[in-house]
């Protein structure tokens, strides 16, 4: 039990990573080389309908003592009282995903162009 409940915990550090990860690479920009990999992977699993891999591990290993659904639904969506495959609640997951991933990106962009060029750096040619 315990084993599960550390991938459970584990499970839940990648949700939250995956949701903050863009806006905590724009003070630590070298993250991006993990966030983006664990941010599409996330993406892939969810967008094919597939099981998600750390659900079925906690899963196999609380046995008998296991829960019904999703992760998201068992530990957030069950205890708000929402349905975790209506598509409000869809539409919410991805909308809240999708919008703080681009405004993450879109601020690392934008700081990227806004800095100025090194001494001696050429400018490519037009």
């Amino acid at each position: 039990m315990v084993l599960a409940s550390g991938v459970a915990v584990v499970h839940g550090l990648a949700v939250l990573f995956m949701l903050t990860g863009a806006l905590l690479a724009v003070r630590w920009p070298r993250l991006v080389l993990l966030h983006a990999p664990v941010a599409l992977a996330i993406l892939a699993v969810n967008l094919a309908g597939a099981d998600c891999p750390l659900t079925d591990l906690e899963l196999a290993l609380r046995g008998d003592a296991g829960y019904d659904g999703g992760f998201l639904g068992h530990y957030l969506f069950g205890p708000l009282g929402l349905d975790e495959h209506a598509p409000d609640t869809q539409l919410g997951v991805y909308a809240t995903a999708f919008g703080l991933n681009a405004l993450g990106y879109g601020l690392l962009l934008s700081r990227r162009r806004g800095r100025p060029r090194p001494a001696g750096a050429t400018t490519p040619a037009s």
